[in-house]
């Protein structure tokens, strides 16, 4: 009679394992816990990186700015033209004089991507040039005479091309000015000229006064100095300002100095 009990004891386990034979062997479905979030990663086929480039408003009046943002996935490195390299994800605060598109790069193991995004500027009714003497607001004058009294040169460190420190200062101010002074020049354009200090080869000082005019136009464009009104030319160190042999003279040489184009 013991025996028996435990037998029938046994007979509802057994019951249990049978049924789960029989049924093909399939596994149970897991059930996510509680609060999980369920996320979708961007792909391609082609293994390239994924872009994410917008632009907000993307169409705004001149004197206004607008918001680029963006979001890479897949990249090692990218960059913006008027830029240079940026991060992954993030935002920046531009202020075009005239329509404009942007140019991303991301380069990922599997190759290049490109995106472009563009604000549209309207024109509005920009300020005729100025006639007459000047105020004292310092709005008269020729095209050369306003570069000269309003826009300043940008200064170096010793064998850099950087734009920090005063030199963001000075042209900030720069870019207010020029955008001022093209809204009453419309025909005219600007070149700005790298500069260097006697130390060098010529050829190396050459190369390093590109860098300098370069990376001051993509400055200026990044406050919204349209960048078709801007060429870049490098003298290197054969247009000294100073010609003395020291450190304070050297300083002046390193620069970025804007004039009219002919």
């Amino acid at each position: 009679m013991l025996m028996r009990t435990k037998h029938a004891a046994l007979w509802p386990f057994l019951g249990v394992l049978l049924v789960g034979a029989g049924c093909g062997g399939k596994k149970p479905i897991p059930i996510a816990p509680t609060g999980s979030v369920q996320t979708t990663a961007a792909t391609t086929t082609n293994g390239k990186p994924v872009i994410e480039f917008t632009v907000e408003p993307a169409t705004i009046d001149r004197g206004s700015s607008a918001t680029l943002k963006w979001s890479v996935t897949g990249a090692n490195y990218i960059s913006i033209d008027v830029f240079g390299a940026v991060q992954a994800t993030g935002s920046r605060n531009v202020q075009p004089y005239a329509t404009t598109t942007y140019h991303l790069i991301a380069d990922g193991t599997m190759g290049r991507a490109t995106a472009d995004t563009t604000i549209t500027v309207n024109p509005g009714n920009p300020a005729a040039p100025p006639t007459g003497p000047d105020t004292g607001a310092g709005q008269g004058g020729t095209l050369q005479d306003r570069i000269a009294r309003q826009v300043q040169d940008v200064y170096f460190a010793y064998d850099q091309y950087d734009i920090a420190g005063d030199a963001q200062s000075t042209l900030t101010a720069d870019a207010t000015a020029i955008k001022s002074i093209l809204q009453a020049f419309p025909t005219a354009s600007l070149i700005v000229e790298g500069h260097c200090d006697e130390r060098g080869s010529a050829e190396y000082n050459l190369g390093l006064g590109d860098r300098r005019a370069t990376s001051t136009k993509e400055f200026l464009v990044q406050l919204g100095v349209p960048g078709d009104k801007i060429r870049t030319v490098s003298y290197g160190k054969e247009r000294p300002q100073c010609t003395e042999a020291s450190e304070d003279c050297y300083a002046k040489n390193r620069r970025a100095h804007i004039t009219a184009a002919p």
